[in-house]
């Protein structure tokens, strides 16, 4: 019997020796009721039987080795309906694997028992089976991690919202305690540790609230309104300054300067690149530039420092990266790696860009902002 045939006709004997692997070797199967969720493991076989009868030549062959003829992501399909099914259920990426491997081994040793005797087109048939499988495997897979990750970034979402109302009750009152207490107070000093502690921590959770907008699609939302670059970025530095009196910051502004952008989220991703550059560079001097062209408005942050190397570089600006430079300050193992990656999420907004070049003499920093907003197509 073709083995496309013996699939199609012995499906119910397949599922059932794939029901007794997951029970007895599965953890997170023994809460699942299999039979319940046999319908997508029915339909990946049909696939797959389905795709033995279908006619393949090399280029056909060649294509679905490199995953080009996968499934989208998006799509309602079996395998991704598998995936989904097991990132709901707590199942981890072993498990998957371990029940694919599984399905594999039950349709060959059952269709091998089967048999009498096996003509070349049998050997060529389980070679297009295997091909089958991984294909079906990377499908799910890819939806399983999907869906792992949207349920983190929820979980981060929900997190830092929560947070916020009890961590506010905690820093207004210890603002009410230094405005209250008498200056020689000992609470005085507690409250002061706690406020700051308390603003600390603000804009942490602010960060996770932030990477969850950007990573569930919604984005980092931005209010442009006409604003002057100059006075924003001037006050940004002075605010940054103050809070560190040993930073010394060379500040230079030309050109038109004037445009549509949102003050709070600008000055949040300069503060950012100011900050990052005060962590990773060899002494506490920076420059800041900002100089307008006829479009837009360019920002350039330097520090000196080491060059970062190539393979850092790469990935510089993904979510929870932390450089490994040993010039690194004390304050930068306190950062979850989330600034430089909001940055560039408020530069997205904008329709910016943000560019980052490091060589001997340190690194900068630069986004280019449009003067305007692009007018919304109709």
């Amino acid at each position: 019997m073709k083995l496309s045939r013996f699939i199609a006709t012995k499906t119910k004997k397949i599922i059932a020796e794939w029901e007794a692997f997951a029970r007895d070797h599965l953890p997170a199967a023994g809460g699942m009721d299999l039979k319940e969720r046999c319908d997508h493991i029915a339909g990946m076989l049909k696939t797959i039987a389905g795709d033995l009868d279908t006619p393949q030549t090399k280029k056909t062959q060649a294509a679905k080795s490199k995953g080009k003829h996968d499934a989208l992501v998006e799509s309602a399909t079996a395998a991704n309906a598998h995936g989904t099914d097991r990132a709901e259920s707590g199942f981890t990426p072993d498990d998957v694997v371990a029940e694919f491997r599984a399905l594999r081994a039950s349709v060959l040793r059952l269709w091998t028992e089967s048999q009498d005797e096996f003509t070349r087109d049998d050997v060529l048939d389980v070679t297009r089976f295997n091909e089958a499988i991984d294909q079906l495997l990377a499908e799910s897979m890819a939806r399983y991690r999907k869906e792992v990750e949207y349920s983190k970034d929820l979980f981060l979402g929900v997190l830092g919202h929560d947070l916020r109302n009890p961590l506010g009750a905690i820093m207004m009152s210890a603002t009410m305690m230094l405005t209250q207490e008498p200056s020689e107070s000992p609470h005085v000093r507690m409250a002061s540790r706690i406020l700051k502690a308390g603003t600390r921590m603000d804009d942490l959770i602010g960060d996770l609230v932030d990477l969850t907008r950007t990573r569930l699609g919604a984005g980092i939302p931005v209010v442009p309104i006409e604003m002057d670059m100059e006075t924003l970025c001037r006050d940004t530095v002075d605010e940054l300054a103050a809070f560190h009196p040993h930073l010394a910051v060379n500040f230079k502004a030309s050109g038109k300067l004037t445009g549509q952008w949102d003050g709070r989220r600008i000055a949040q991703a300069l503060s950012n690149l100011c900050g990052n550059a005060l962590q990773h560079g060899t002494d506490a001097t920076i420059d800041v530039g900002v100089r307008g062209d006829a479009s837009a408005v360019i920002i350039a942050v330097h520090n000196r420092g080491k060059r970062i190397p190539k393979r850092e570089l790469a990935s510089i600006f993904e979510p929870f990266k932390q450089l490994s430079s040993k010039d690194a300050k004390p304050a930068a193992a306190r950062s979850i790696g989330l600034g430089l990656y909001i940055v560039r999420a408020i530069v997205t907004a904008h329709h910016g860009t943000i560019e980052v070049e490091s060589t001997d003499t340190g690194t900068t920093f630069t986004m280019t902002l449009p003067r305007k907003p692009p007018v919304a197509e109709r």
